[in-house]
């Protein structure tokens, strides 16, 4: 499974019960949309966290990583190149 398959997955089970992975679009805006909330943003980093094995700094706080599936992915793939 990819890691947007798996990031997927995730905010579906945690934010989006009953939607088809097919109808959750890699790059829809999250944040902007009201599927994740300050709350769930914390959640969602703490699950990266936990899943990847990253530790998430402070700078890397900006909700612009945690908008969308894409953003998600493309934080985690620099995070891991960083280390």
């Amino acid at each position: 499974m990819s890691n947007v398959d798996t990031i997927k997955n995730f905010v579906i089970a945690e934010f989006l019960p009953g939607t088809a992975p097919a109808e959750l679009a890699a790059d829809h805006d999250l944040l902007n949309d009201g599927v994740i909330d300050s709350l769930g943003v914390l959640k969602l980093i703490a699950w990266v966290e936990d899943r990847f094995e990253l530790a998430v700094g402070d700078a890397d706080l900006d909700p612009n990583n945690f908008r969308s599936v894409e953003a998600i992915d493309a934080f985690i793939a620099g995070a891991r190149a960083a280390a």
